[in-house]
C-alpha cells in the first residue's frame, strides 16, 4: 500500500483551504480505504496510551514506586502539553508540513519511552507524558487529515466530525485493558504498549504518506516567547487544578504560589499578543460576545461530561470495583460514542449546529439524572443506559462545537484559525480537568455533610444502632476474644458503613448537579439561537 508524492496529480481545486493543510487530489478506492484506516487509528489512539495511565493512577502507584498524589501530576502534564501544543503546531504544519513534524515528535516520544526502561522514575515518566501530550495533539490533526483524504469532496467537512468523534474513544478504550497487563513487573506492560504505539504509528505514516503541503514562512520571532509563557502558565494552572482536590484548596500554600506565578505569565502573553501587528492569537476577537458564548458552551458541556470520568467511575470505585469489572460498561460506552459520531455526521449542517448541541446536552442531562438514583448496591449493569447516553452526547457535541468555530474562521479569515483551535483545545482539555476537580471537590464536601447527618441520627441509645453494633461485634467473635474490643470494632464497622452510604449520597448529589448544568446549557443555547434568528444579520468583525 505504499504511496509516494509523485503518484499524486494536483488541480487548482485540490489546494487546501487553510495554511498548512494537505492537497486533496482524487484517490483510487484502495488508497481511500488505507487513508480511512490510518485516520481512524490515529484518532482512536491519540489519547489512548496516556489514558491507560490516567485511569489507573491508583493501580500504578505501587509499580511506579510513587504516591498517588505524585502521580496525579502526570495527567496535568499531559493536559497542559496537549492544550498548548496547537499554539505552535498550527504554524509548524504550515512551515514544515504536519507529517514531517509528527515524525519528529513520534521519534522523540519513542526515544523517551525507551529511556524509561533504563532510567525509571518520576522524572522520566513526566517527560514521556509531556511528549505524549504533544504527540496526541498532532495525531488529532493527522486523524482529520487522513480521514479528509478518504472522503469525496462534498463530504470532506465531515472529516472534522469523524476525527473528533474517534478522538473521544481513548479513555473508554483504556478502561477495557486488564489492569494486570499494565501493572505487571513495575508497569512493564504499560511501557511496552506506549513504545509499540509510537513505533506502529511511525510505520503507518510512512506506509501511506499524505499528499504534500504548500509550505510558507509562518513563524515570527515573538511566537516562541508567547508559546513558552502560555505553556509554563498552563503547566502550573493544570497542576493546581489536578492537585487542589487531593491536597485541598485552602490547606496547601504552594497551590496559591503556583497561581501567583501562572496568572502574571499568562497576562504577559496576552499583552504581547494584543500589541503585535501579526499576532499568533487574536486577543481582540476573544473579547467579543460571540467568542465568549462559544467558549462558555464548550466549557460547560466538557465540565458536565466529567460525570462519566469522575462521577460514575467514582461511585463504582467506592464499591471496591476496578477497571476489570468496568470493561463491559465502557464497551457499551464505546458503541454509544460511535453511534453519536455517526448521527452527528449524518445530520451535520450549519443550521443544525445549535440543535445538535441542545440534543447532546439533553442526552447528558438524562444520563446524569438516571445516575442520581444510585445506591450502594448499584453495579455497572445498572449504568449501561445512563453512561451510554453520556457517551452518545459527548460525540454528538464535540464535532458541532469545533465545526461552529471553523465556520467562523472561514468567514473571518485564516488568521483566526489558531485562536479557534487553541480555544477549543483549552476548553476540552483543561475543561476536563476543571470538571473532575469541581465535581470531586463538591463530592468531598457533600460526603462530609451527609456523614454528619447520618452520625447525628445514630444516637448512642438508639435500639437499631445498638443492634447493628452488636451484630457486627458478634461477627468478630471468632477473631477477637475481648468483648470490649469486639464492641469497639463493631462500632467502627457501623461507622464505615455510614461513610460508604454518605459517599453514595454525595455521588448522587454530583449527578444532580451535572444534569442541572447540562439542562441549563441546553436552555442557554436555545435562547441564544432564538435571539440570533430575530437579530438582523451583520458582518462579524473583531471588537
Amino acid at each position: 500500500m505504499g504511496g509516494t508524492q509523485q503518484e499524486y496529480e494536483f488541480r487548482p481545486e485540490d489546494r487546501p483551504i487553510f495554511p498548512g493543510g494537505q492537497f486533496a487530489p482524487p484517490h483510487p478506492p484502495w488508497r481511500r480505504l488505507g487513508y480511512a484506516a490510518i485516520g481512524l487509528w490515529a484518532g482512536a489512539t491519540a489519547s489512548f496510551v496516556n489514558a491507560t495511565v490516567t485511569v489507573n493512577v491508583p493501580n500504578l502507584a505501587g509499580p511506579y514506586a510513587a504516591y498517588v498524589a505524585e502521580l496525579s501530576w502526570l495527567p496535568a502534564i499531559f493536559v497542559a502539553a496537549n492544550a498548548c501544543a496547537n499554539t505552535a503546531l498550527i504554524k509548524a504544519r504550515a512551515q514544515f508540513s504536519m507529517p514531517h513534524v509528527m515524525r519528529i515528535l513520534l521519534v522523540l516520544y519513542a526515544a523517551a519511552a525507551i529511556l524509561r526502561f533504563f532510567v525509571p522514575g518520576f522524572g522520566t515518566e513526566a517527560l514521556v507524558r509531556f511528549l505524549s501530550g504533544l504527540a496526541a495533539a498532532g495525531m488529532s490533526t493527522m486523524c482529520i487529515y487522513y480521514v479528509l483524504q478518504a472522503l469525496p469532496p462534498k463530504a470532506r467537512p465531515l472529516s472534522v466530525i469523524i476525527g473528533l468523534g474517534f478522538i473521544q474513544l481513548g479513555t473508554p478504550l483504556a478502561r477495557t485493558i486488564p489492569v494486570d497487563v499494565l501493572t505487571a513487573q513495575g508497569g512493564f506492560g504499560q511501557h511496552c504498549i506506549e513504545l509499540a504505539y509510537a513505533l506502529a504509528t511511525l510505520a503507518l505514516l510512512d506506509l501511506l504518506p499524505l499528499p504534500p503541503t504548500p509550505r510558507l514562512r509562518a513563524f515570527r520571532p515573538l511566537d516562541a516567547l508567547t508559546v513558552t509563557l502560555i505553556l509554563v502558565s498552563m503547566l502550573l494552572i493544570c497542576g493546581v487544578i489536578n492537585r487542589g482536590r487531593i491536597a485541598w484548596w485552602t490547606d496547601t500554600q504552594w497551590l496559591g504560589i503556583c497561581l501567583a506565578v501562572a496568572i502574571p505569565l499568562l497576562t504577559v502573553a496576552v499583552a504581547i499578543e494584543a500589541l503585535r501587528k501579526d499576532p499568533l492569537i487574536q486577543v481582540a476577537w476573544m473579547g467579543t460576545r460571540e467568542f465568549l458564548w462559544f467558549a462558555a458552551v464548550a466549557l460547560l458541556v466538557r465540565v458536565a461530561l466529567a460525570e462519566q470520568t469522575y462521577g460514575a467511575v467514582g461511585l463504582l470505585t467506592a464499591g471496591n470495583l476496578d477497571n476489570d469489572q468496568l470493561r463491559t460498561l465502557f464497551g457499551w460506552v464505546v458503541l454509544a460514542m460511535l453511534a453519536g459520531t455517526t448521527v452527528c455526521a449524518l445530520t451535520f449542517s450549519e443550521k443544525a449546529l445549535p440543535a445538535q448541541v441542545i440534543a447532546a446536552s439533553l442526552a447528558i442531562a438524562l444520563g446524569a439524572w438516571l445516575d442520581s438514583h444510585a445506591s450502594n448496591l448499584t453495579r455497572p449493569e445498572q449504568l449501561y443506559l445512563s453512561q451510554s447516553l453520556i457517551g452518545f452526547g459527548a460525540c454528538l457535541f464535540v464535532g458541532p462545537t469545533l465545526g461552529y468555530g471553523m465556520l467562523r474562521v472561514l468567514r473571518l479569515g485564516p488568521r483566526y484559525l489558531v485562536t479557534v483551535v487553541v480555544m477549543f483545545s483549552m476548553t476540552q482539555n483543561v475543561g476536563g480537568l476543571i470538571g473532575s476537580a469541581l465535581l470531586g471537590s463538591y463530592q468531598t464536601v457533600a460526603t462530609r455533610s451527609h456523614f454528619r447527618e447520618l452520625a447525628d441520627r445514630m444516637a448512642v441509645g438508639d435500639e437499631q444502632v445498638g443492634a447493628r453494633i452488636q451484630g457486627a461485634a458478634r461477627s468478630l467473635s471468632g477473631l477477637l476474644v475481648d468483648p470490649g474490643l469486639r464492641a469497639q470494632q463493631g462500632a467502627a464497622s457501623v461507622g464505615a458503613a455510614a461513610l460508604r452510604e454518605a459517599n453514595v449520597l454525595a455521588f448522587n448529589d454530583v449527578s444532580r448537579l451535572v444534569w442541572r448544568l447540562a439542562l441549563a446549557t441546553a436552555l442557554l443555547v436555545a435562547v441564544f439561537s432564538l435571539i440570533s434568528m430575530f437579530r438582523p444579520a451583520r458582518r462579524m468583525e473583531p471588537a
